[in-house]
């Protein structure tokens, strides 16, 4: 810094110093570029609120020529609505509204209860039963003998027909003895084991995490290999904190969500 007949020189070395020391004016936010699909999706997005489920979505061709776009630009955006469970595809019919997914508490029901709470009418496919060998964790999550029997028991989940999860069952065979008979009587399980074995549910530990639908997950659910779902795992006491399941469920993330209600400790 230099003097001039007494005044302060002002010059590039003094702004920079002045930068340097903190003073300068912050450098302006740089802004994200938006995908121009992704403008589409927002204005198709804002069109199937205000239309009910089962409406038909214009074509690629359509929608191309109204936006001034590309076919690939609108497919696009018609497939992350799809994903997200907002579009339904139907093959050689064209692509729709999707009816709004189903919501279920996270709390200790079956999944019968929480269908029939939401006016749906549940029932189940039995995919397989039968008796496995306990691994070091599975007979951990039991509290059985590692290599213990453990009855896994997996069935295909619908709600008013339309296939929603696959669940699979593990409970120990030792606890429960002939729990595969009583099960022709009582189609329900946890009906079975409060009638025969006198057990009730308790409390549980739930996990969610996301994954991809496989082949054959695909198939039974009625769904594209690869979209997105809601992997569940549960792991259920009875009222003297024994264990009584443990259960592995895949929900379609495209027809299902889950809603918690939270409160500040």
């Amino acid at each position: 810094m230099g003097t001039d007949g007494g005044r302060t020189r002002s010059g590039p070395d003094t702004k920079a110093a002045a930068t340097k020391a903190g003073a300068s004016p912050s450098a302006p936010a740089r802004t994200a570029r938006v995908p121009k699909y992704y403008h589409l999706k927002r204005h198709l997005q804002d069109m199937t609120r205000t239309l009910p489920p089962g409406s038909p979505v214009p074509p690629e061709r359509a929608l191309a020529a109204e936006f001034d776009t590309s076919r690939t630009t609108v497919r696009q955006a018609l497939q992350e609505l799809v994903v997200e469970g907002r579009l339904e595809r139907i093959q050689g019919k064209g692509t729709f509204v999707a009816k709004p997914k189903v919501s279920q508490a996270l709390q200790l029901t079956s999944y019968t209860e929480d269908m029939r709470a939401q006016g749906l009418e549940p029932t189940s496919q039995l995919l397989d039963i039968g008796y496995v060998t306990a691994d070091e964790r599975l007979a951990g999550l039991l509290d059985i003998d590692n290599g213990g029997r453990v009855l896994r028991i997996e069935r295909l989940r619908l709600a008013s027909g339309e296939p929603m999860a696959i669940e699979t069952t593990h409970l120990a065979a030792k606890r429960f003895p002939a729990l595969r008979r009583s099960l022709v009587k009582y189609t329900s399980l946890y009906t079975a084991l409060a009638e025969v074995y006198d057990v009730r549910l308790a409390e549980a530990e739930e996990t969610i995490e996301t994954s991809l639908a496989t082949p054959r997950e695909a198939s039974l659910l009625g769904t594209d290999v690869g979209l997105p779902m809601l992997l569940l795992s549960r792991h259920s006491v009875d009222g003297r904190g024994e264990p009584v399941e443990w259960v592995r469920s895949v929900y379609r993330g495209d027809r299902y969500k889950f809603v918690a209600n939270l409160r500040r400790p």
